[in-house]
């Protein structure tokens, strides 16, 4: 969707702009009421996760990260904005009565059918695994869903002969365990590239720029998030930050030497160290925190860069 401009009259309306009119008729069947107490807290009151409380109420949003309606056609009836995301939303209406709400996939409209299942075409919106065989009908569909991402190409010859998801193809929505719904890849504009598969593991580049290995019975979305302007939205002002429930960010030099490291001196003093840390004294700026030793390091060919 297009960012526009607010006609300026004040400083907030001079600095932010606001997304094309998405609005939200939420379904009652697909949302419930969530209780955010603590906002950062954990049940003694102590600050867990800091720069959060306050926003304004929210009605959770049911997403179909599944798609375990298989081999049954669904129609994209409405794409609404959702509080709980960046990325938008699609309702989707099913030819047995079902309604689901998915991730609004890059390029889709109201009215495009998609479908989930093992045999099923290459397009935007379908979700299927990643050893999935090119069913007959989508051979003139390849190219299409596997060039979303700028740079990706396929060869003809290979696209006519292949009977595998072609290497090269967009996807999102991507699970790590088998059955329990994507898992990765799902914010706005997101968008990782199947680049090899060798036995029964598929080789991603995920958006961090991470190379892992998924089981190749594992599912995916065709194509991108949509919403691939939300990172260059700007609300304007402080107060639309504290509707989404972010509190301010304070830097450490400007606080007391008892709530940070970097915090004590006369005036505007430096940190007083040779590098800088977190408040809780570890290596800040560029130090990795990946814990060692992880189970899932056997799956990570390339780590994501600094």
């Amino acid at each position: 969707m297009a960012i526009h401009l607010y006609k300026t009259s004040t400083t907030s309306t001079r600095n932010g702009t606001v997304d094309s009119q998405v609005k939200s008729n939420p379904k009652n069947k697909l949302i419930y009421g969530q209780h955010h107490c603590g906002k950062g807290r954990n049940a003694r009151g102590i600050i867990t996760a800091r720069h959060r409380g306050g926003g304004h109420k929210r009605l959770y949003r049911k997403i179909d990260f599944r798609r375990n309606e298989k081999d049954i056609y669904g129609r994209i009836v409405t794409i609404e904005y959702d509080p709980n995301r960046n990325a938008y939303i699609c309702l989707i209406h099913y030819g047995d009565g079902e309604k689901r709400y998915i991730l609004h996939p890059r390029g889709t409209i109201i009215g495009d059918t998609i479908v989930s299942g093992t045999e099923v075409p290459i397009k935007m919106g379908n979700a299927l695994p990643l050893s999935h065989h090119i069913h007959p009908e989508s051979r003139m569909l390849c190219k299409e869903a596997c060039t979303v991402w700028e740079g990706v190409f396929i060869d003809q010859k290979e696209e006519s002969t292949s009977t595998d998801m072609p290497l090269g193809t967009a996807i999102h929505n991507i699970e790590i365990t088998l059955g329990k719904g994507g898992q990765l890849v799902r914010a706005a504009g997101a968008v990782a590239k199947l680049i090899a598969k060798e036995g029964k593991w598929a080789t991603l580049k995920l958006p961090s720029g991470e190379v892992r290995l998924i089981s190749k019975n594992c599912s995916a979305t065709i194509g991108q998030v949509g919403n691939v302007k939300a990172k260059h939205k700007s609300l304007g002002r402080a107060g639309s930050k504290r509707w989404l429930g972010k509190r301010p960010v304070v830097r450490g030099v400007v606080m007391n030497p008892v709530d940070h490291p970097h915090g004590g001196g006369e005036g505007k003093a430096p940190i007083g160290r040779k590098k800088p840390i977190t408040p809780w004294g570890y290596p800040a700026l560029g130090r990795r925190s990946r814990k060692r030793n992880k189970y899932s390091d056997n799956l990570i060919v390339r780590r994501r860069s600094k």
